[in-house]
């Protein structure tokens, strides 16, 4: 099995490593401290293994072996299971990873299944050792938010990278670039998988935030202790319920402009395709108009040129001077009448 780090921890500190799966569930009920185990790529014996120690549903189970699912927030007894959907953006080929992280939460163990190499839950570790102890005292509740906090945050610059590729396809639309419809239709449908990412986590904050018990005290509730570490991870949390909301208006803002961005390329197409439609069509009546004028001294001429010799005028002297005034000034008034008519 492909363990990232595997730890117990107590009052905010790091006790123990253990080398075994076995030994760290072991000595975490043995002294009362928190489990948190990092997986990568499990197979199912192997999470069916973690399962079984834990006593894991097997719902929860299976949709973390099967992956491909949706960000939600479900409950099983006393243990919770989180699915959430990383995301980042590639600079190089313009576009969006996705991945999956399965989080099973119980009363004193928390074990992240990735499937994808975001988000650096390394980093989330270390921070809450080295920086905020006094918060990781707080239990399971810390270390989902930092986990929440760590995959919101890598939103954002998703999201700015998003924002820079609608701004660039709005340059290519008023530049006319006939490729603009299929990257509108590529970056649509990244910003519907993105969109799929963070629409969930409203309600899943919200959900935690209550299921904490909000930001009650002990002079609230005098039946229970203070506990101020609880409380400052749901002040936290909702800050990043906040950010969750920012960026789910800043997606539904995104869908609009690329919608907004489908129909001015389309309606341009159309202009476009309409005046090319008005100049052919111009063309068209110029060559129409050309070879009336060419066409007309042409039937007179061809009359005159046949070979009979009863004709009208043949014999008069003034007939072929005739003939050829006749072309002309047929001529020039199909060029006067074309003219007026703005065919020429």
């Amino acid at each position: 099995m492909t363990i990232v780090d595997n730890a117990i921890y107590k009052d905010g500190k790091r006790i123990l490593a253990p080398t075994t799966l076995q030994e760290t569930f072991a000595e975490c009920e043995r002294i009362g401290g928190m489990a948190w185990v990092g997986l990568y790529r499990p197979d199912q014996e192997e999470l069916q293994a973690v399962a079984d120690e834990l006593n894991l549903h097997e719902l929860a189970v299976e949709d973390a072996l099967a992956g491909g699912q949706r960000a939600k927030l479900e409950h099983y007894g006393d243990d919770r299971f989180l699915v959430l959907i990383p995301a980042r953006y590639l600079d190089e080929s313009e576009s969006v990873e996705f991945g999956e992280l399965d989080v099973f939460v119980g009363a004193n163990f928390v074990v992240t299944v990735r499937h994808s190499e975001v988000p650096d839950l390394s980093r989330v570790r270390r921070h809450l050792e080295v920086d905020r102890p006094d918060r990781l005292a707080a239990g399971t509740s810390a270390v989902v938010h930092g986990i929440l906090d760590t995959v919101v945050d890598d939103y954002f610059p998703v999201a700015d990278g998003l924002d820079n590729d609608i701004a660039e396809i709005e340059d290519q639309i008023f530049a006319g670039d006939g490729n603009v419809s299929r990257r509108i239709y590529e970056l649509s449908r990244e910003v519907v998988n993105f969109q799929r990412a963070i629409r969930s986590l409203p309600h899943i904050l919200e959900t935690l935030i209550e299921a904490l018990g909000g930001e009650e005290t002990a002079s609230d509730r005098p039946d229970q202790p203070e506990q101020p570490d609880q409380i400052e991870v749901v002040r936290k949390l909702r800050d990043v319920h906040d950010h969750a909301v920012h960026l789910d208006e800043r997606v539904v803002a995104m869908r609009t402009m690329l919608e907004h961005a489908l129909e001015l390329d389309s309606t341009l197409t159309s202009k476009k395709l309409a005046e090319t439609s008005v100049a052919q069509n111009e063309q068209v009546k110029r060559i129409s108009s050309w070879a009336a004028i060419i066409f007309a001294p042409q039937l007179v001429g061809s009359i005159y040129g046949m070979n009979f010799d009863v004709m009208p005028e043949l014999h008069w002297f003034w007939g072929y001077p005739f003939a050829l005034g006749l072309m002309l000034a047929v001529a020039l008034v199909l060029f006067i009448l074309f003219r007026k008519n703005d065919w020429l």
